[in-house]
């Protein structure tokens, strides 16, 4: 299953905040260790986790290379929540009902 690797990656901290700094926008592996004390073998390891998982795409232009969020990935995310919509507004009705309560 795919999405145990998406949140798999998404679960360690450092390629969480990577691809937060992806969200924002293209970049290349040196602009996305600005701010963060890792290696560049650790930020090419994080990316490698981040692609395998579908997160992170990558993108040649010469001899650089950017990166940026793959929707295609977020699409798969969002398929296995879709599942799991049906539960959400009773939950959110439920808590409502609890916060009136709690109120009175």
């Amino acid at each position: 299953m795919i999405q145990n690797h998406i949140f798999k990656a998404l679960a360690d901290p450092t390629r969480c905040a990577i691809f937060e700094k992806l969200a924002s926008g293209s970049m290349n592996a040196s602009a996305l260790r600005e701010g963060m004390t890792i290696s560049q073998p650790a930020m090419s390891q994080h990316l490698s986790v981040l692609r395998n998982a579908r997160l992170v795409r990558e993108e040649r232009q010469g001899r650089f290379v950017n990166y940026e969020v793959d929707p295609d990935g977020l699409a798969l995310i969002a398929g296995w929540l879709t599942k799991y919509r049906a539960y959400w507004p009773a939950r959110v009705d439920a808590l409502k009902d609890l916060l009136r309560d709690m109120d009175q």
